[in-house]
């Protein structure tokens, strides 16, 4: 497959997934539902963020908070676009190919939410000893998991040089 639609396809399948399960959850669950699905690790939640990672800007009463938080997912987008579509296909890219996909689609999930509802909904909730991961999603986590394929991606090839 060409390396322009396999990021395409890994795209689509971020934003269809997040999508999906943001739906489910805004149906089967209340706000602030709790269901743990492994006791003190695990729970399903249902949260709204109105502002951006780790909710900073959440208590922010400004107008412009979504659009800023708009404008700046969508300068992402179109850096990482840009990236993607000047990459080569061929070679040792194809981690950072499909690190800035995932990037790019969980940008693109996060980014539908704030445009069309003004929050993104959360629903995973991790707990690691005493300390509570803020709730998160299937964008975040593709945005998490792409960033350190990136950062993988950079570690070997510096290394390789080396």
């Amino acid at each position: 497959m060409k390396p322009r639609l396999v990021s395409a396809v890994i795209i689509a399948a971020v934003v269809i997934l997040d999508r999906v399960t943001k739906l489910y959850i805004q149906m089967r669950f209340s706000p602030f539902d709790i269901v743990p699905v492994i006791p003190k690790y695990f729970n399903i939640v249902h949260s709204e963020n109105p502002g951006a990672a780790f909710g900073m800007l959440a208590d922010s009463s400004s107008p412009w908070r979504s659009w800023f938080l708009i404008g700046i997912s969508v300068a992402v987008m179109a850096v990482i676009g840009e990236l993607l579509w000047r990459t080569p296909g061929s070679g040792e890219g194809h981690m950072m190919r499909a690190g800035l996909a995932l990037v790019f689609g969980g940008a693109m999930g996060n980014l539908w939410d704030r445009a069309f509802r003004g929050a993104v909904t959360d629903f995973l909730q991790v707990f690691l000893g005493p300390y509570e991961f803020p709730s998160f999603n299937v964008a975040d986590s593709a945005i998490t998991i792409g960033a350190g394929l990136l950062l993988l991606d950079l570690w070997r090839s510096r290394h390789h040089k080396a």
